[in-house]
């Protein structure tokens, strides 16, 4: 993870972040994925760490399994790091991913420009992957709402939404994103790009043991 300074944003962009952090880990057998640890540090804290540089307007966090634990790490990051963290509680997380999206969408409520949705098991996103996204979302296309980046043919996270394409999104009764995003294609932006940060998860003890984590 690189550190960078607040000047090092390019834009006057207001940011809010999106994280989700609602799922069981089952692949793992059952281990909150946003507590793993990396050099002494929980991935939740090491992306807190790295989003400061940019200071967000909002940064609304979705739980569901192991809410007390990760809320334990979020109050801490919170006060330490002077982060405008929110939670909302998904209290249904087996419906899946999408289901913590839209709860997320609709508890949204600042004024922002652009807004990141982030997933909490990516080991490798920091500060520099953010600005890099960020900066091509800033210079994209006039009529690109959706800043997307791709390594070869695989989709990556975090993804750069634009408010008003959100507000599209909410207008549809349980709508979002990805589905959205396949049925506009010509709202998107492909930030096409080598960097392996963009699509490494951590799913399996395979990639427990790649990128050198422990568990919680």
């Amino acid at each position: 993870m690189t550190s960078l300074g607040k000047q090092s944003l390019s834009t006057n962009l207001r940011l809010a972040v999106l994280l989700l952090a609602a799922g069981e880990g089952s692949r793992l057998g059952s281990t909150p994925k946003a507590l793993l640890q990396k050099d002494g540090q929980s991935l939740l804290s090491l992306f807190c760490h790295s989003i400061t540089a940019f200071a967000p307007a909002e940064f609304l966090v979705v739980t569901g399994f192991y809410s007390d634990q990760i809320g334990l790490e979020l109050a801490k990051l919170k006060k330490d790091l002077g982060l405008p963290i929110q939670t909302v509680h998904n209290p249904n997380p087996k419906q899946g991913q999408a289901s913590s999206v839209r709860m997320g969408l609709e508890a949204l409520q600042s004024d922002y420009d652009v807004l990141l949705i982030v997933l909490c098991d990516q080991p490798l996103v920091g500060a520099m992957e953010i600005d890099a996204l960020l900066k091509q979302f800033e210079r994209r296309e006039h009529n690109k709402e959706v800043v997307l980046p791709m390594v070869g043919q695989q989709r990556g996270n975090p993804v750069a939404f634009s408010k008003r394409v959100i507000a599209d999104i909410l207008a549809i009764p349980k709508m979002v994103c990805r589905p959205f995003m396949d049925q506009h294609p010509e709202l998107v932006q492909i930030f096409a790009t080598d960097n392996q940060a963009y699509v490494a998860d951590v799913d399996t003890n395979v990639e427990l043991a790649r990128f050198d984590l422990k568990r919680f």
